[in-house]
């Protein structure tokens, strides 16, 4: 019997971590987000990785400088994502920021790696599934299928969910080319889960670095930050758990996967999930075109994965 590409442990590490990652943006949703709210929640849920610096105290220490200059790169992006995350959810649906963010970062990244000679030329499989994930996005805001208005591409929550998808490829791509740098030096003194872990607890901090700044230099006061307490800093701790949860049941499953594109194809679960969680939990409306917009991205973005 042959060997299947990725195992049912993997499987199972990557449905819950899809469930985990819709529900951390349900939870941010609700609470009608501000950069503040995902400053404290990032802070929180990172320090759950802290335990990784005490037993790769020798990695931490063998980091190159470089490795910094990435880590403060990366923080920026991915404060640019939690921002306009924030922003999105603000203004407008779960139900179709959430999946504009998932697919329209997969876009830019393989774009990106293109435009950079970093990747092999796009598969005709990847090709496809690109045209399925542009033609669903252009679906999801439309209430008729021949409802197109130029408008509708132009609100605040559709535009601040683009920003956030240029954030999440930003640090996709940063994020990659800093492992690939720091796993080799780091080989003598560490695994490549626990270089990861590091990397993630590093980039945590550097993130919230950069939300403080966003929200001490923008329209947010920094002491505001004190009324987190009671159920706001509840929901913030939780959101905090799950975002980080998420994101290390995906590095477990890649250990369970001969091809990490399994992992990255089966990640996708979480669109439907957190549509679902919009229709569901908050009573956003469920038109057909946002129906066959979720299944066309869904699709598309296994395919380009696969691909």
């Amino acid at each position: 019997m042959p060997e299947l590409p990725v195992t049912l442990t993997a499987i199972l590490f990557i449905a819950i971590s899809a469930f985990a990652h819709a529900l951390w943006n349900l939870l941010g949703k609700r609470e009608m987000p501000t950069a503040s709210f995902f400053l404290v929640a990032n802070t929180l849920g990172c320090l759950c990785l802290a335990p990784v610096l005490f037993f790769n105290a020798r990695a931490a220490l063998a980091m190159p400088g470089s490795a910094w200059a990435f880590l403060l790169l990366t923080g920026s992006f991915q404060a640019l994502y939690y921002a306009s995350l924030a922003g999105a959810y603000r203004a407008g649906q779960l139900s179709i920021a959430y999946p504009i963010v998932r697919s329209a970062s997969v876009l830019i990244v393989a774009l990106a790696n293109v435009a950079l000679g970093r990747g092999r030329q796009l598969s005709s499989l990847a090709l496809a599934g690109m045209v399925l994930v542009a033609g669903g996005i252009l679906f999801l805001p439309l209430e008729r299928f021949l409802d197109f208005r130029v408008k509708q591409y132009f609100s605040k929550s559709t535009l601040f969910a683009f920003a956030a998808a240029l954030g999440t490829a930003g640090y996709s791509l940063t994020d990659d080319h800093a492992l690939r740098l720091i796993r080799p030096i780091l080989d003598p003194v560490s695994t490549h889960t626990q270089t990861t872990l590091l990397y993630s607890l590093f980039e945590g901090l550097s993130t919230s670095l950069w939300l403080l700044i966003f929200v001490a230099g923008w329209k947010e006061n920094p002491s505001g930050l004190v009324h987190f307490q009671g159920k706001k800093l509840g929901r913030a701790v939780l959101t905090g758990i799950a975002i980080y949860f998420a994101y290390t049941l995906v590095l477990l499953a890649m250990g369970f996967a001969r091809n990490v594109s399994y992992v990255v194809a089966f990640r996708q679960l979480s669109i439907p999930i957190g549509v679902a969680l919009g229709v569901l939990a908050l009573k956003e409306p469920l038109h057909e075109p946002k129906i066959a917009g979720v299944l066309s991205v869904t699709a598309g973005l296994v395919l380009v994965a696969m691909g």
